[in-house]
């Protein structure tokens, strides 16, 4: 039988300490990979089609061939693994301000790691995805400027349930102006979200991009055998 709770790492970071767990639901009869950040669960690969579908909605809505893509927050690389598996990405790269989680996936620590790190389209960069998006320079620290297909997130709980007060100003019109910048011309916005769609935020959307939209994601919990429904926001570039 698997231990009912083993700590596989623990550091640390500038918003809190950050824990890899690896905990036996009995209930199911399964183990779990978690992460928390203080008190707060981060993820868990229990729970995983929504991870799965921002990069499975944005990049349907993107077209062409060869297309360069961010995502915004690494976790346990269900979305940076879900980009690669769309045979048109070209190029993919996934900013990680929490140095530990790009250390567990080039380590092999989590199982999705030699993927991510072995695929020579993506690359982790550490860094602070929403000063990034402020700045002019973008997300590819080898070309300063350069503009992508499609931007996916995947940081916060909700824009309005933040980690820290980093990511405050992104979800105003503002913040969301400039990360427009760093788009190309059609180029797809992502956003994931714990909450059911807030059509308050998806107007703001409207109101930056040339269309916005926003994709109810509905999935089985088998820990409340329920259904529970998270989303996906979209919006397009004009």
């Amino acid at each position: 039988m698997s231990r009912l709770f083993e700590e596989l790492d623990y550091r640390p970071t500038p918003i809190g300490a950050l824990v890899l767990r690896r905990r036996h639901e009995a209930r199911l009869g399964v183990d779990i990979l978690e992460i928390k950040l203080g008190e707060e669960h981060l993820m868990s690969d229990l729970f995983t089609a929504s991870e799965i579908a921002l990069a499975k909605l944005g990049l349907t809505a993107c077209t062409g061939e060869g297309l360069d893509v961010v995502v915004g927050g690494l976790g346990l690389g269900y979305t940076a693994r879900a980009a690669l598996d769309e045979a048109r990405t070209g190029s993919l790269i996934v900013i990680e301000y929490l140095e530990a989680v790009i250390d567990w996936h080039q380590s092999g620590l989590l199982p999705l790691g030699e993927g991510l790190t072995g695929d020579p389209r993506c690359r982790l960069v550490e860094g602070d995805f929403f000063a990034l998006a402020r700045g002019p320079d973008g997300f590819d620290p080898d070309a300063p400027g350069r503009s992508f297909d499609a931007i996916l997130l995947d940081i916060d709980h909700s824009p309005d349930a933040l980690l820290d007060a980093r990511s405050t100003s992104f979800y105003q019109p503002e913040g969301l102006a400039r990360l427009a910048g760093h788009l190309k011309p059609g180029g797809i916005f992502g956003l994931w979200s714990d909450e059911q769609a807030d059509d308050v935020f998806t107007g703001r959307l409207a109101s930056v991009f040339a269309g916005a939209w926003a994709e109810p994601v509905t999935f089985h919990n088998p820990l409340q055998d329920k259904p529970f429904t998270q989303t996906v926001y979209l919006a397009r570039k004009g």
